[in-house]
Formats: structure tokens, sequence, C-alpha cells
């Protein structure tokens, strides 16, 4: 028998006698090369965010004084908004991501969408996450008492939903966070909710992009499309469903979707991490021509 021969024979004795002491089940060199990999694979997976460097702007939707949508027991989506926000960033910054900064603007709705942008950009943020929880159109509500109190309400409609925009500069890094998001909803026994698809939500109606993660199109929306990094925006769940209403309320489910949303940060920092944030491009100075061109009256040609 050739040297390597023996050599290889010893070794394999000396395995499957440290298997048989251990209890365990020997592995062909194949299993223990492909164990191996996978191994580094993961390590390598760990090792490549840098937690403490990554840079991401959490948006809580809205205002204080255009709060968004009324819950099913008359809270304010803001606040809804707020308190995820505040969860979202203590988990992350618990779990090491030193740099996640809480947006939350005041002053009229339209203006706080491009100071959100505006303050992202500052921020060299390398992911946008808007926080919202959802409503439905009007159409479909009901209303109810509770406390005295005359609240909309639509228990038909149940679950979150999760959004982004072709007009992205990052279409694609969106779409990749978006995923991860809400596959890791789904690990932590969430649902999405399907009915943007119906043609009943009228001018709501959205393009399902993911039908595995929950992930629709709303290309016109500001902060998903005017950003300048990867941008997604999370209907946290159904306010105006009583029973969901009360859930997303309490500590326990915002700890979960806090959870969900570290996990989908880390393992899309660990693939996207090491790019930088795109910078927006600012709109040509008009030359003393282009003035002149813009001036110049449109003549009409005679028929």
């Amino acid at each position: 028998m050739p040297s390597w021969r023996r050599c290889r024979a010893r070794l394999l004795a000396g395995a499957l006698g440290v298997c048989a002491l251990l209890g365990q089940q020997p592995v062909s060199a194949e299993q223990a090369t492909s164990n191996a990999a996978a191994t580094e694979s993961s390590s390598t997976q760990r090792q490549a965010c840098d937690r403490a460097g990554f840079r991401l702007a959490i948006d809580v939707g809205h205002t204080r004084e255009h709060y968004g949508a009324i819950s099913a027991h008359g809270i304010t989506e803001f606040d809804f908004n707020l308190k995820l926000g505040r969860v979202i960033v203590q988990s992350l910054k618990d779990a090491g991501f030193a740099k996640a900064t809480l947006l939350v603007t005041d002053g009229p709705a339209k203006k706080s969408l491009f100071d959100r942008v505006r303050r992202a950009a500052n921020l060299h943020a390398q992911l946008y996450l808007s926080i919202h929880h959802d409503s439905v159109p009007d159409p479909l509500m009901g209303k109810w008492q509770e406390d005295g109190r005359v609240l909309p309400f639509s228990d038909r409609f149940s679950g979150h939903s999760i959004f982004i925009s072709n007009d992205n500069p990052d279409r694609s890094g969106s779409l990749l966070f978006a995923r991860l998001l809400g596959l890791r909803m789904k690990a932590h026994g969430l649902t999405y909710t399907p009915h943007y698809i119906e043609k009943f939500m009228g001018s709501r109606q959205r393009i399902r992009v993911d039908a595995e993660a929950g992930v629709y199109r709303y290309d016109q929306l500001i902060v998903l499309r005017k950003t300048s990094m990867p941008a997604v925006l999370l209907e946290a769940g159904m306010i105006v469903n009583r029973t969901d209403a009360w859930k997303l309320a309490e500590p326990e489910r915002q700890a979960t979707i806090a959870s969900a949303a570290v996990e989908a940060v880390d393992a899309f920092c660990a693939q996207r991490g090491h790019r930088p944030p795109l910078v927006a491009q600012a709109p040509a100075k008009p030359t003393a021509r282009t003035v002149a061109l813009k001036r110049e009256p449109v003549r009409k040609k005679k028929r």
C-alpha cells in the first residue's frame, strides 16, 4: 500500500475512533468539506456587517399636527409610529448599530416629507426605513362606539405590508431590504395583508412585486423615490382593525417587529453595508441661454 494511502487509512481510523468515543456518526470527506464551507460562510457574513459604522434612518411617519389615520380605539397613527420607531431604534442600538437615528418631523405634511429626505441625506444614511400603521379607504370602513365615542373601524383586513418605489435611485437595494424584512416578519409569525392588489382599493391599489415577502410598489411616495439611499416603508399593521389595534399597541408585538427589523438590517448590512450611499444630484444652475429660452414665448406655427 502506498504511503499516502496508509496515512489516509490511519487518519480515517482515528476519526472513527473519536466519533465512537463521542457517540457521533462519522461524516464523509465531502460532508466535512461542506460543513466547513458553511461555517466559514456564516462566519464571514457575521463579520461582514460593520454594525457600529452602518448608518440608517428610522423615520416616524406623519407628524403630531398631521397624524395620519385614527385607530379603532381613537389613538392616532403618529402615536403608534413614534412608539414603534423608538423600540426599533433602541433594539438596533442594543444590537450594536450605534448610528441608527430616529427621524421625527413636524410642520405641514408635504414640507415634512422633503425634510425627512434632506435629513436622511445629511446623515449619509445607507438605509432608510419609514414606519407607518395602516388603514383602509373610507368606503370600506364602518362605525362603532367605544367609551361614548363614535370611531371608524374595519375588521375585514389584517396584517402588515411593505412598500418600495421603482423610482428610487437604488431600486435593487430597496427591494433587497424589503424582501429581507418581509421574510423576517414571516419567520416571526406575522402575516402580510394581500388586499392591496384588489380593484376595490381604487387609487390605493398597488402592484405586488414579491408575493412571498409581501412587498408592493408605491412609486410616487416622496420618501421612497426622492431619498438617495435604499428606502422602504413598513405599514406595521391595521390599526382600524379592533383586535389588531390592541395587539399593535402591546410591547410584545412591538418587540417582535423590532426583532424582525434588526435581523433584516443585519442581513442587508452584511450584503450591502460596504457600499457608500448615493449622492443626490443637485439640479444644474440655469445659464443665461436657458433663461432666455424659457422666457421666449412659444409661437404657434401657421397652418
